[in-house]
C-alpha cells in the first residue's frame, strides 16, 4: 500500500494527494464535529488513498456523514462504492444534474463518454476499457443538491454548495467563508490539465461555453484566499486570479480559433477541427479527443449567433457568409 500525503491545507480542510497516471490527483476531507469527504476517485483510491488518510488522521470511514460527488467524472465517483461499503450510514450527496450519470455506469458511458464515438472521436479501446474499471458497482445518490445549500459540520465550520456548470451540468463545489476556500475541484481548469512535472497535456474539457465563463466570474467574485482542485497543486494568494484569468483565457483562445478555422474551411466535422486545433490550442498527449467537447461547444455559439448551420445530423457545420 502507496503512503500518500495527507495535509491540512486550511483550518479543518484535509488535502490527499495521490498520482492519477501521469497526473497529481486528490480528494478533500473536510473536518469538524461532522466530517465531508469530498470525490472517492477511481476504484482503488478508497483502499489505496482514502481509507490510509483517514486511519492517519483517527477518523474511522464509518464516521463520515457525508461524501459528495463534485460531478459525474469516472476519476471523481469510482470509488463511491468501496467507500459505501465502509460508510454505510453516510449521506452520498450529488448535484441532481449529474446524479443520473452518477448513480449509472452504463448511462454514463454511453451519454458522457460515448457521444465522441459517432463522431469518429472516440477514446482508442485502452482507455474505453480503463473508463469502464475505472468505476465500482452503481450507488445510488442520497441527496440531491442544486447549490446555495449549507452543509453545517459544526459550530463554527459551514460549507456553502456552488454551483459551477460547465465541465459538466451539475458540477458542484464548496466554498468555506471563515478561510476563503474554495474547493473546485474541476471546475476551472487553466490551459488544461497538468502533468507531474507540471507541463499541459490534457485538454480542459467544457460543454456548456456560458456557463464554464460564468464559473469563473462566481469564483472572481468570491475572491479566494485559495483555490483547491483536483489536478493542480493548491492554488493561493495572487496566483488564484492568474489561474482563473487563464482559465478564461483558454476558452477566448478557442472561440477565437473556432471562429477562424470554420471560415477559412466552410465546413468541418470535429475530426477536421480536431486535427486543425490540437497542434493550436496544446498540443494534448492525454484523450487529446476531449478537445472535442470545447470545440463543439464554440461551434454551437457560432450556430446560436447565426454565423454557423449545424447539419441535421449533427455531424457537420457550415459557415454562414
Amino acid at each position: 500500500m502507496s503512503e500518500w500525503t495527507t495535509t491540512e491545507v486550511a483550518p479543518g480542510i484535509f488535502r490527499l494527494e495521490s498520482v492519477l497516471g501521469p497526473r497529481p490527483f486528490s480528494q478533500y476531507l473536510v473536518r469538524g464535529d461532522r466530517a465531508l469527504l469530498v470525490d472517492t476517485g477511481i476504484v482503488t483510491t478508497p483502499g489505496e488513498v482514502i481509507l490510509p488518510a483517514l486511519e492517519r488522521l483517527a477518523l474511522g470511514p464509518a464516521e463520515l456523514d457525508f461524501v459528495l460527488t463534485s460531478h459525474a467524472d469516472v476519476d471523481h465517483f469510482g470509488g463511491n462504492a468501496a467507500v459505501r461499503a465502509v460508510a454505510p450510514n453516510a449521506l452520498f450527496l450529488a448535484h441532481v444534474a449529474d446524479a443520473a450519470w452518477v448513480e449509472s455506469r452504463e448511462r454514463i458511458l454511453r451519454e458522457r463518454y460515448g457521444w465522441y464515438a459517432a463522431h469518429d472521436v472516440g477514446y482508442d479501446p485502452d482507455t474505453a476499457a480503463w473508463l469502464r474499471d475505472a468505476m465500482g458497482a452503481d450507488v445510488p445518490v442520497d441527496l440531491g443538491l442544486t447549490g446555495g445549500e449549507v452543509i453545517r459540520l459544526g459550530p463554527e465550520l459551514s460549507l456553502r454548495v456552488l454551483h459551477l456548470p460547465g465541465h459538466s451540468p451539475g458540477h458542484i463545489g464548496l466554498w468555506e467563508r471563515r478561510s476563503r476556500t474554495a474547493i473546485v475541484l474541476d471546475a476551472v481548469m487553466a490551459g488544461g490539465l497538468l502533468d507531474l512535472e507540471g507541463h499541459v497535456i490534457h485538454p480542459p474539457p467544457y460543454f456548456d461555453v456560458a456557463a464554464y465563463a460564468g464559473s469563473v466570474r462566481l469564483l472572481e467574485s468570491l475572491a479566494p484566499e485559495r483555490l483547491l482542485t483536483a489536478h493542480y497543486e493548491v492554488i493561493e494568494g495572487p496566483a488564484v486570479t492568474t489561474f482563473l484569468a487563464d482559465t478564461l483565457a483558454f476558452v477566448e483562445r478557442a472561440r477565437a480559433y473556432v471562429t477562424v478555422a470554420l471560415e477559412a474551411e466552410g465546413e468541418l466535422t470535429l475530426p477536421r477541427l480536431l486535427a486543425l486545433a490540437d497542434p493550436e490550442l496544446g498540443p494534448f498527449t492525454s484523450m487529446p479527443n476531449e478537445l472535442c467537447g470545447p470545440l463543439r461547444a464554440h461551434l454551437r455559439e457560432l450556430v446560436s449567433a447565426g454565423r454557423a448551420v449545424e447539419s441535421p445530423t449533427g455531424l457537420t457545420w457550415t459557415w454562414v457568409e
